[in-house]
């Protein structure tokens, strides 16, 4: 059950798409994916050419279409919690992964697969894709990054999902709030490989400075994510960054005003 790893030149760096291929079993993770997913996403932490991950399924029937039902079938309590354990290290690696990270979902995208498209920073979605949570309905609660579900959506809509098991399609699922951009299924690739590019050609110091601060912003109150900003922007400018990109920015509007 391999990863597949397709790395492209953009802006001042280069975007890696992630592609999770268990396409026979729609994408499904068991402990063996999780591992292989959380390592290949740890091992880009260090490469600081990296400027956005696109992460994908194989194929266009499921981004991923859930966590191993025959694994937590045999789970006894201490493997329950060393299964969910691994699980959240996989989506933690996502949340805290340098630079953004874009799901393109295709398929179904249910349980475990809606909780990692969660994860990530930006969720762009075919038509044809469809969302659920139905882990109630095979006698387990909704956990870990379920969490995140009340923050995107809502805490009805979350909790209409969560307790009922219920799929809602992908127009569905932009107009609650969870997708941000709906495709179809043939432009997916390229919708998110230019997504990609967009974030890849923005200042990649700049960036990252903003995911560390999307996440403050997330987790602390209003005052603190302000006062967290201030400091924030300060320090984009010991990076030399703002400098650079906006002198350039300003000689570029120089020349297009000389060349008129």
């Amino acid at each position: 059950m391999p990863v597949e790893t397709e790395r492209k030149t953009v802006g001042t760096g280069s975007v890696v798409t992630l592609t999770w291929d268990n396409a026979e079993k729609l994408n499904i993770v068991n402990s063996e994916g999780i591992g292989a997913l959380t390592l290949a996403i740890n091992e880009l932490e260090e490469d600081d050419s990296l400027r956005a991950l696109v992460l994908r399924g194989k194929g266009s029937k499921a981004f991923i279409g859930g966590a191993d039902i025959n694994e937590m079938a045999a789970c006894d309590p201490e493997s329950a919690e060393a299964f969910i354990s691994r699980l959240h290290g996989l989506m933690k690696a996502i949340r805290e992964c340098r630079v953004p990270v874009i799901a393109a979902i295709d398929g179904y995208c249910l349980g475990a697969g809606m909780e990692i498209a969660a994860s990530c920073d930006i969720r762009i979605s075919s038509d044809e894709a469809k969302f659920g949570m139905p882990e109630v309905k095979v006698g387990i609660p909704s956990v870990i990054e379920a969490a995140l579900l009340p923050r995107l959506i809502g805490w009805g809509k979350a909790s209409y999902l969560i307790y009922t098991g219920a799929i809602i399609d992908a127009r569905t699922a932009r107009d609650w709030g969870f997708v941000e951009r709906l495709v179809t299924s043939v432009s997916l690739p390229e919708i998110a490989a230019q997504t990609a590019r967009e974030i890849a050609e923005a200042g990649p110091a700049a960036i990252r400075i903003q995911k560390q601060l999307l996440r403050v912003w997330e987790e602390e109150p209003l005052e603190a994510g302000i006062e967290s900003g201030i400091e924030a922007f300060a320090a984009a400018y010991e990076t030399g960054e703002p400098q650079a990109m906006m002198q350039a920015f300003l000689e570029n509007k120089k020349k297009k005003k000389g060349a008129a």
